[in-house]
């Protein structure tokens, strides 16, 4: 299966790195000039993956029609950038696994949900779980969920991606697999900002446990099932995003939590920090499907520029109610 990767960041890069582990060649397009000459070169992601050596059997390009031809595509452009990659994309009927973690602002529709629309004769499949690309790159043991409906493809695409430090657990719940990662960057901003604000490993873990509630209030509303939000895609990619540094999310609630301004530190990153986009398009659709997710309107207050002090006591003075 001759495997191509969309998205030329640290997760796609890392990605091209395990699809090339088994000989062979692996084609990784990037929109960044640097980052094909510096793949191509030198075997090194410089911009986002430096001091990782590459496999001298990938390959990038900056034109999106080399993609043409090949067995599947790991889509990891950004959740808000997927819809218009995708249509300028050689797709057809070629295989989607969507890597990518977000809703679409507007459309208020989960990346698999937009792949549809953009690419509607390509099967969909969704890769997630608890994952820093600079381990998986570095060959560092790593389990994750594979969704896709189709038992068949599921079944090749995990025989082609999986590795023994890339352990690949199969699923046909795509929808729950796409909500924990999305979810959870949100989540993990509101994590970094007690972090930030030296509230305390208590609260932190308050905060996980409240704010997976949330998470699977939500999942189960729009269609998830509860199984796959208890796994890696859901509590195990939320207990890792919500407590690393590594996590951009994280350090972007550090620094929100530290009294920095969400303009501020958005402004510094050629990163993206998806909760940040996700966390507005989040609320509306939760106040669409009726779920309350007070997590999810605190970091919004946040990210909007509310003061600490007002959010963290409006959340500690809701009503007292029962746990389950």
């Amino acid at each position: 299966m001759k495997i191509g990767v969309i998205g030329g960041g640290a997760w796609g890069t890392a990605l091209a790195q395990v699809a090339a582990r088994d000989g062979e060649p692996v084609l990784l397009w990037a929109r960044e000039p640097d980052v094909v000459d510096s793949i191509n070169a030198g075997h090194e992601n410089r911009a986002f993956l430096a001091g990782v050596p590459l496999a001298e059997l990938i390959r990038a390009t900056g034109n999106l029609a080399d993609l043409a031809g090949l067995d599947a595509l790991l889509v990891v452009a950004p959740a808000q950038h997927v819809r218009a990659v995708l249509a300028a994309a050689p797709i057809g009927s070629t295989p989607l696994v969507l890597c990518a973690k977000g809703i679409e602002a507007g459309s208020k529709l989960l990346v698999g949900e937009v792949a549809h629309q953009a690419a509607p004769d390509a099967p969909i499949a969704v890769l997630s779980g608890p994952t820093f690309a600079h381990e998986v790159a570095a060959g560092k043991p790593t389990a994750v969920t594979l969704a896709c409906e189709d038992e068949a493809l599921r079944a090749r695409l995990a025989d082609r991606l999986a590795r023994p430090g890339f352990r690949t657990y199969g699923s046909a719940d795509v929808i729950g697999a796409e909500i924990g990662g999305a979810v959870k960057n949100v989540l993990a901003i509101a994590c970094g900002v007690v972090e930030g604000a030296g509230l305390g490993l208590n609260a932190r873990a308050a905060l996980i446990a409240r704010g997976f509630a949330e998470m699977t209030r939500f999942g189960l509303a729009r269609g998830a099932q509860a199984e796959t939000l208890t796994g890696l895609s859901g509590l195990g990619d939320l207990v890792l995003t919500c407590s690393s540094t590594n996590s951009r999310n994280f350090s972007l609630g550090v620094g929100l939590g530290q009294g920095r301004s969400a303009a501020e530190l958005l402004a510094d990153r050629r990163t993206v920090a998806e909760g940040a986009h996700t966390a507005p398009v989040l609320r509306a659709a939760a106040a669409d499907a009726g779920v309350d997710m007070p997590v999810t309107a605190a970091v919004n207050a946040l990210l909007e520029g509310a003061a600490i002090g007002s959010v963290v006591e409006a959340l500690l003075s809701r009503p007292l109610k029962e746990e389950l």
